[in-house]
């Protein structure tokens, strides 16, 4: 890898472009006061004539009206009906990293189903000295703990195979959110089941309540190692399009593992085969065959400031250029960003070091001069593993696949501000 270290903005030239960039402001507002007085600084407005709402008038906050666009979003066109659809988290208009429930992508088979924690029950049963079924009660009874994990679709990035083809982050690679999950491992139940004899080979066939089941076989290495069954994101109750009131987390590994409303686990000595992990959820290789079993989602990322949906609104000077890294192999150690499509990097500063599995946000505090960029992000991981650029997958995997895209994103900043979803050679 390149040294990158001359090319990253010092801290201090960055300080000194927010000291050009005050002083213009200040320079700005002297001609706007001589033009007139500002009505927003001299007079008294409404909010602070009268008294605002009670305590009583928001039980349970949300948003306020002022940030109603932040939202998720479907395409349309990318399914049949929405019962088996995406809406997809608007990362843009996010930081920090946790997502919040609200607004945390959802992906259904066959819906969002409604069931009460009194007619929750998971059973487990196969392989085991004493099938069980536990009601939530019963779950909330085990020794719990507390996980901050990101959940992303495999299908995340998959139309942009064969080329730009979505304009907005949320679009691209907002089938992901991070969250923290409160819930009781589930090699804890298992052993409460009793495994016994020789555990090599053995998998776990987890299925949910819902009418699609959405059946997934899981090696049981993974279900003894981190897997969760959780009951709780972000301190509450899970909400109904996540699987409420319990669902599993399977960490770095593809969302369609991830099952909601989770209904039984079953020990088996081989992999089940069904229809979620053979018709689907394979990647088509560019001489017609497939790969199975490639459930961990590897370091990828994005820079989700400024992008389509969020334009650069102000003039040239200081700016942050922020977005998400994430690897299902382990923590990401550093995020390098590109102004001109991969030609120099610079080093970006991460908000905080990498956690395992779980998003990383990612700031380059710079200085733009008013002309165009192409705007990438590459992350790297613990394990040394480098995110490729588009035409590196393509090396190896064609065009006919859907899943697992990590490559590098591109935007095409203009000089007016706005961004569009670009590819370069």
């Amino acid at each position: 890898m390149a040294d990158t270290s001359d090319l990253t903005p010092s801290r201090r030239a960055f300080l000194k472009g927010t000291a050009a960039g005050i002083a213009g402001a200040a320079m700005g507002a002297g001609a706007a006061r001589a033009a007139g007085p500002d009505p927003l600084i001299t007079d008294i407005q409404p909010f602070a004539q009268g008294l605002g709402d009670g305590v009583d008038a928001t039980p349970y906050g949300l948003p306020i009206k002022f940030e109603d666009d932040v939202v998720r979003r479907n395409v349309e066109w990318l399914t049949a009906d929405t019962i088996s659809s995406i809406n997809f988290t608007p990362i843009h208009a996010l930081d920090g990293t946790i997502t919040p429930q609200g607004c945390a992508f959802e992906r259904h088979h066959s819906g969002a189903i409604e069931m009460s924690k009194g007619e929750y029950r998971l059973m487990i049963n196969g392989l085991v000295d004493k099938p069980l079924v536990f009601t939530y009660e019963d779950l909330e009874r085990f020794p719990r703990e507390n996980h901050v994990y990101f959940c992303e679709c495999a299908a995340n990035t998959g139309m942009e195979w064969a080329g730009a083809q979505l304009n907005g982050a949320q679009f691209t690679h907002g089938m992901i959110h991070n969250m923290e999950y409160t819930g009781v491992p589930l090699r804890t139940l298992l052993q409460e089941a009793g495994l016994s004899g020789d555990l090599e080979g053995k998998w776990v066939f987890v299925e949910g309540h819902d009418a699609s089941s959405n059946g997934r076989s899981i090696p049981m290495e993974k279900a003894l190692d981190d897997v969760l069954v959780a009951f709780k994101a972000n301190g509450e109750a899970l909400r109904k399009e996540h699987g409420y009131p319990v669902r599993l987390v399977v960490p770095g590994w593809e969302g369609n593992l991830w099952v909601k409303w989770l209904r039984r686990v079953e020990v088996t000595d081989g992999p089940v085969e069904s229809r979620e992990e053979t018709s689907k959820y394979t990647d088509t290789l560019a001489d017609g065959t497939s790969r199975k079993w490639t459930w961990v989602m590897d370091a990828k990322s994005v820079i989700t400031q400024p992008s389509p949906q969020a334009p650069i609104t102000h003039g040239p000077g200081p700016m942050v250029i922020s977005g998400l890294a994430w690897s299902g192999h382990g923590a990401i150690t550093r995020v390098d960003v590109s102004k001109d499509g991969g030609k120099t990097w610079e080093t970006a500063r991460l908000a905080k070091p990498g956690e395992k599995m779980a998003l990383t946000r990612f700031y380059l505090d710079t200085v733009w001069d008013g002309e165009e960029m192409l705007l990438q992000a590459r992350a790297m991981d613990e394990t040394g593993y480098v995110q490729p650029t588009k035409a590196q997958l393509r090396e190896v995997r064609g065009e006919n696949s859907i899943y697992h895209n990590n490559c590098i994103q591109t935007w095409h900043v203009k000089t007016s501000g706005e961004a569009e979803n670009v590819e370069v050679s």
